[in-house]
C-alpha cells in the first residue's frame, strides 16, 4: 500500500503515506488554496443561496498561466484565436461559472488539508489514510489540480514527450516540480484504478 491507493471493502480507497510526504503533499494544497484565492466574501449573497446562484464573476480568463489551465475558456479550440462570437460565449459561461468552480476547486483542496493533518504518522510505514467516496472525488480533483498548475509552471503540454521528464539531469532546477509532477501522477492513477477495481 506505501505510495499507492488501493480499494477499500465496500468502496473507497487507502493509502499508507509517510511525515515527509504528508507534508509535501499538505504544502502543495496550501499553495493551492493560496492561488485560487479566498472565498466568497460576507454580505447579502453570502446568506442568499438564490443571489449567489447569479452572482456574476469575472469574465477574462486569468493572467496568471496556472490559473488559465485551472479554469480555461468553455468555448474555442486551445492554441487557437477565438473569434469575437466564441469570446463573448466563453466570457458569458465565465461569468456565471467560475466563482462556482473555484469555490468547488477551493473546497476539494480544504478537504484534502483536513484528511491530512487528521493524520498521525508514526514508524516506518508512516499513516493510513482512508477515503470514503466524497474524499476520494475531493483527492482526485485537488490532484489533477495540482498536476494542471505544475504543468503550467513547468510549461508542459499535452504533446510534450513525457519520456523527457524522467531524462532530466539532478542539476537541473525542474527536477524537484517534474519529480512532484510524476508522484502525483502515479497517485492520481492508482487512486482511479482503486475506486474502478
Amino acid at each position: 500500500m506505501a505510495g499507492h491507493f488501493e480499494p477499500l471493502a465496500g468502496g473507497g480507497a487507502a493509502v499508507a503515506l509517510d511525515e515527509v510526504e504528508i507534508s509535501i503533499l499538505r504544502s502543495l494544497a496550501v499553495q493551492l488554496l493560496e492561488l485560487i484565492g479566498p472565498g466568497e466574501a460576507e454580505g447579502p449573497e453570502a446568506a442568499d443561496p438564490l443571489a449567489r446562484l447569479f452572482a456574476e464573476g469575472p469574465s477574462e480568463p486569468p493572467s496568471d498561466p496556472a490559473l488559465a489551465r485551472l479554469f480555461p475558456d468553455a468555448y474555442g479550440t486551445p492554441g487557437t484565436e477565438q473569434d469575437h462570437q466564441e469570446r463573448a460565449h466563453a466570457a458569458e459561461f465565465r461569468r456565471y461559472t467560475e466563482n462556482d468552480l473555484r469555490e468547488r476547486k477551493r473546497q476539494d483542496a480544504l478537504g484534502v488539508v483536513r484528511s491530512l493533518d487528521s493524520l498521525t504518522p508514526g514508524g516506518e510505514e508512516g499513516a493510513v489514510l482512508r477515503l470514503e467516496a466524497e474524499g476520494c472525488r475531493q483527492w482526485l480533483g485537488t490532484l489533477n489540480d495540482l498536476r494542471l498548475t505544475i504543468a503550467a509552471r513547468l510549461e508542459i503540454t499535452a504533446d510534450d514527450d513525457g519520456d523527457a521528464l524522467y531524462r532530466l539531469p539532478d542539476s537541473d532546477p525542474r527536477k524537484p516540480m517534474v519529480m512532484a509532477y510524476l508522484w502525483l501522477g502515479g497517485l492520481q492513477e492508482t487512486l482511479v484504478e482503486a475506486l474502478t477495481s
